[in-house]
């Protein structure tokens, strides 16, 4: 009778005939390079997850909490689940001062984002010419007023438009005016301020973004339109703006944004007046969460059409400014 011993495979046999000493090597060592490759990924894995995971408890949980806000009803800490849930959303549809002042936003974008785009446009073409002197000075007093507090310079033009301030002063002055006018005290007015306090701080900086994308483009563009006799207006319109597009959609996108949650100009400037003639969404909402009787529930509601709003207008610019061959 024979036993036949299990014996384990033998590592150590020799390579094939036909492969040569640097493939077998390379066989050998691909396997602990993987390794050492996987390893490196989980510490990169391990050193971010922190980090992901407080940005996801800070912005993304109280987001959750909102929408589940936003389907409460019940004053202060006794909030019930509204019967039906979505009770708040069809609140807002009825809601008439919610109307106004989604109106009076709309104002706001309609008129003041072009007008602010085209006008940083057109001033950093101008400051990114070659032969102008004192650029320097020049975007410093542009930019300037994006340093300004948004509540110091809201102040600054409640006090120069009251009804005995410095514009009144000087439009009687020049005789365009027999009487003062009370800017803040009309719903045409009030808006009209607003739109130019927006004009008066935002340009500057929408200009910055422009004015670091002109810097970046190949000057030989504009010297080859130059050659071919275009003059600066063609230029601009066929060779700057198409090169420019991508940051148009971008300042676009960041100007809407921030005017759908346009706050403190309405409380600051206007306090919402007249009759809340310029009061904006995020002032209505700010109204209801933390004033008279606070709702928030209601107002958790509102915030979530303020983003829908905001999300949907950020992807129709983005479709429309995405012209991909």
């Amino acid at each position: 009778m024979t036993i036949t011993a299990l014996t384990r495979p033998d590592t150590t046999a020799e390579p094939a005939p036909g492969d040569s000493p640097a493939r077998t090597h390379r066989a050998r060592r691909q396997p602990s390079r993987m390794r050492v490759e996987r390893r490196r990924s989980l510490t990169g894995w391990a050193f971010l997850a922190p980090a992901a995971l407080l940005i996801a408890w800070l912005n993304f949980w109280p987001m959750i909490q909102a929408f589940v806000l936003s389907l409460k009803t019940g004053k202060g800490a006794r909030l019930n689940f509204a019967e039906p849930l979505w009770s708040n959303y069809a609140r807002l549809l009825k809601d008439d001062l919610f109307r106004t002042t989604l109106g009076n936003t709309a104002i706001y974008l309609v008129i003041q984002v072009p007008i602010m785009l085209i006008m940083a446009l057109i001033l950093a073409t101008i400051l990114n010419s070659k032969h102008l002197r004192w650029k320097s000075l020049w975007r410093t007093a542009i930019f300037l007023p994006c340093a300004v507090s948004l509540v110091s310079y809201s102040l600054v033009f409640r006090t120069l438009f009251a009804t005995d301030g410095f514009v009144n002063d000087v439009l009687m002055g020049m005789h365009l005016t027999d009487h003062a006018i009370n800017w803040l005290g009309q719903p045409g007015t009030a808006r009209f301020v607003i739109i130019l306090g927006l004009l008066w701080r935002w340009t500057g900086y929408n200009m910055v973004f422009y004015l670091a994308a002109l810097q970046n483009l190949d000057y030989s563009t504009f010297e080859a339109a130059r050659i071919d006799g275009a003059g600066p207006v063609k230029t601009f319109f066929y060779v700057t703006v198409p090169q420019l597009k991508p940051m148009i959609v971008l300042t676009a996108i960041m100007s809407t944004n921030g005017t759908l949650q346009l706050f403190d100009e309405s409380y600051n400037l206007t306090g919402g007046g007249p009759a809340n003639a310029s009061m904006s969404m995020s002032h209505y909402l700010y109204r209801i969460a933390f004033q008279n009787n606070p709702n928030v529930g209601y107002a958790s509601a509102l915030s979530y059409a303020i983003l829908i709003m905001v999300a949907i207008l950020a992807l129709l610019q983005m479709k429309v400014g995405d012209k991909r061959d």
